[in-house]
């Protein structure tokens, strides 16, 4: 194996995933567990946790840099890593990053706080990461990033200007699980997919009306049998995200580039397509080449 240079964390609130870099940011080996943030409380838990991971990487290399990005660094994390406000590059995002432990950084997260303020810890090292993988992407685009809380981030000249977070994810999981409209849903969630529902749902996100109202379509088209009840999730699915699109792009976006689970991006990709959109650039988990980056910018490697 190459010699390894630098132990990249990944660490979330539900999950923490570890990476051994080698030169160049290779990935020479890729560990997780449950230990995420928010199953974590006080020093000692973080200590016990990040040693049950990689405590035989560190024996084996004491002398490697960690460099941590996530909800690690939240106010309920083993330390906290202070937002750094937009418009931010790499360079200030390293210049904040504390040291929480020996050899152990902890990369902040971003706030836009023009308006009201939106946050975002982990995204930022992903977009640091999907521009150093496509630098085409640094001097003008939009970075959105699916998930629980989906993410839509404006780059410019290297910069993070601005972002905004739409909790379409939580949404979804909210109403497929405890509201009236999951009671015409298959309980066990194991419904098959159903790509035309999806489209249907999206299209419908396209048309006038509002969020509040066109949800309610969900249950009388399930009464009304014009959908199956398998087929109700993904027509949920589609109708969240794309009205979660249909707002984003009133601003006009640069370039898209979809970053994260290759399912997901799948699916945005499609309802984008719905939307005229041209098809964006997909990339997968990107935190290991911001990781990178970023400890290259701090002079760990």
């Amino acid at each position: 194996m190459a010699d390894p240079q630098l132990i990249a964390l990944d660490w979330g609130s539900t999950r923490l995933r570890a990476f051994l870099l080698g030169a160049g940011g290779e990935v020479l080996l890729s560990r997780q567990s449950d230990a995420g943030a928010s199953t974590l409380s006080g020093t000692e838990a973080f200590e016990q946790a990040l040693a049950t991971l990689v405590g035989d990487w560190r024996t084996a290399q004491p002398a490697l840099p960690l460099l941590a990005c996530g909800m690690v660094g939240s106010q309920h994390g083993w330390r906290e890593a202070p937002y750094v406000a937009c418009p931010a590059d790499a360079t200030e995002l390293a210049a904040r990053a504390p040291q929480v432990h020996e050899r152990l950084y902890i990369i902040p997260g971003l706030v836009d706080d023009i308006a009201t303020p939106d946050v975002m810890r982990g995204e930022e090292t992903q977009i640091f990461g999907a521009l150093a993988l496509h630098p085409e992407l640094a001097g003008d685009a939009c970075l959105v990033l699916p998930g629980t809380h989906s993410k839509w981030a404006r780059v410019a000249a290297g910069r993070v200007t601005g972002f905004a977070t739409h909790m379409t994810g939580e949404l979804f999981a909210l109403l497929r699980q405890h509201s009236v409209l999951a009671r015409l849903m298959p309980a066990d969630g194991s419904s098959p997919a159903s790509p035309e529902a999806f489209v249907q749902g999206v299209d419908a996100a396209r048309e006038d009306g509002g969020l509040a109202h066109q949800l309610f379509a969900v249950r009388t088209l399930g009464l009304f049998k014009q959908l199956a009840p398998e087929q109700l999730p993904d027509y949920l699915s589609g109708l969240l995200i794309g009205h979660e699109i249909a707002g984003e792009l009133k601003r006009a976006p640069q370039r898209l580039a979809l970053v994260g689970d290759p399912a997901l991006c799948a699916r945005y990709a499609q309802a984008l397509a719905r939307f005229g959109q041209p098809a964006p650039l997909l990339l997968d988990n990107t935190a290991p080449a911001g990781l990178w980056r970023l400890a290259q910018t701090m002079k760990l490697i």
